[in-house]
């Protein structure tokens, strides 16, 4: 930020203390931050957290934000805001966005939930403010990325069609053990729900839905096999910006091989389908590790044939571990869904826009190369 700013985060986990803390040493004027969540201790314990991890002094604040209801403090602050980074679990994003419009301030957030996203975009197609919707990892960096290997193979060779755009990202443990082969580096009910849930690709040209895990397939990425399969959310709105413009286009989730195999005998075992996304999530926990020491592997390829004829194929991949910021050791998940969100808050902060901006319609050029994004994954070069 060149500016002095007054942010509103969202929640009090370790997300919303990353963005905080990035906020706070990577910005050029500091910013004011205000910190909130339903449990007052919570958001309490996550200013201290930005205040002691940053080397630089500035305003930070906690304050309560009920489940319900608007309190005089929330108002007050509200009144004051220039953004809402929303950090809340995606169930509670439509209710955050819309404080967001009454009030008169920009809004990002991170979720992947696909209904809560277009009841955003119906709510804010009239606002006057922005809305960054899906800005973090994947959703987010990930669909950037792509879209800009995109129109750069498109630029480069002539061509308006492509035949394949692929993107990949799997949040990963170091080592996986037996029977799982994973580790939670983020939400459980995130996992649970991105299995469960369909996901969105293009399939001959067209927009369509297809089953979370049922196009599982090997990869080799560095040298290192992972698995893929379809899960939902990732694709953010690439699926309606490049009909017909890609014949097939999807979002998959890497995983260590073996895992895949293990929740479909756990999805096999599901009782109640109408309850499957908790029931599935219960049982990954009962059994599943939380890990600190986690590596995010992205990957993002376009395959095509330019103007004579030639089949060609361009790849990205890159591998974030975990990283110093200030005097915090962050772990890959954070740092990587934060900066996202962080060069967001920037973009819509110095670059006024108003109603919605989706993930294909930001520049990835410009913001793959922000400077909270290159900070932690790297500079995007041109192919």
């Amino acid at each position: 930020m060149k500016k002095h700013f007054k942010i509103i985060i969202a929640g009090a986990g370790g997300i919303a203390e990353a963005v905080g803390l990035l906020l706070m040493e990577w910005s050029e004027v500091t910013p004011s931050l205000f910190i909130g969540n339903r449990t007052l201790s919570n958001a309490q314990k996550s200013a201290l957290w930005i205040e002691e991890g940053s080397t630089k002094k500035g305003e930070i604040k906690a304050f309560l934000l009920p489940e319900n209801g608007l309190t005089d403090e929330m108002r007050d602050l509200f009144f004051k805001g220039d953004i809402i980074l929303d950090c809340l679990p995606g169930s509670q994003a439509p209710k955050m966005a819309q404080f967001a419009k009454d009030f008169g301030m920009h809004y990002a957030n991170l979720t992947e939930y696909v209904a809560e996203t277009e009841k955003i975009m119906a709510m804010a197609s009239d606002a006057k403010t922005g809305f960054v919707l899906q800005t973090g990892l994947a959703p987010g960096y990930i669909d950037l990325l792509a879209h800009g290997l995109f129109r750069e193979f498109c630029d480069d060779f002539d061509v308006h069609t492509v035949d394949k755009l692929e993107f990949k990202v799997g949040a990963l443990t170091n080592h996986a053990v037996a029977p799982h082969y994973y580790g939670f580096t983020w939400s459980p009910v995130g996992v649970a729900t991105e299995y469960l849930k369909d996901a969105i690709v293009l399939r001959d040209y067209k927009k369509t839905t297809l089953p979370a895990l049922s196009e599982r397939t090997t990869i080799i990425i560095d040298g290192i096999a992972y698995e893929e399969d379809l899960t939902s959310g990732g694709a953010a709105d690439l699926p309606d910006a490049l009909s017909g413009k890609v014949r097939s286009l999807d979002y998959k989730t890497l995983r260590h091989p073996g895992h895949y195999a293990w929740v479909d005998e756990q999805l096999d075992g599901l009782g109640n389908p109408i309850n499957a996304i908790e029931d599935l999530q219960k049982k990954m926990q009962s059994v599943i590790p939380h890990t600190e020491d986690d590596q995010i592997v992205l990957y993002a390829a376009v395959e095509g044939k330019d103007a004579t004829g030639i089949l060609r194929r361009r790849e990205i991949a890159k591998r974030i571990l975990p990283q110093q910021v200030g005097n915090h050791h962050l772990r890959a998940i954070q740092t990587t869904t934060a900066a996202p969100l962080a060069q967001a808050a920037q973009l819509l902060l110095e670059n006024p826009h108003s109603g919605v901006l989706l993930q294909s319609q930001i520049d990835p050029k410009t913001f793959l190369n922000g400077v909270y994004v290159s900070r932690v994954y790297g500079t995007h070069k041109t192919q």
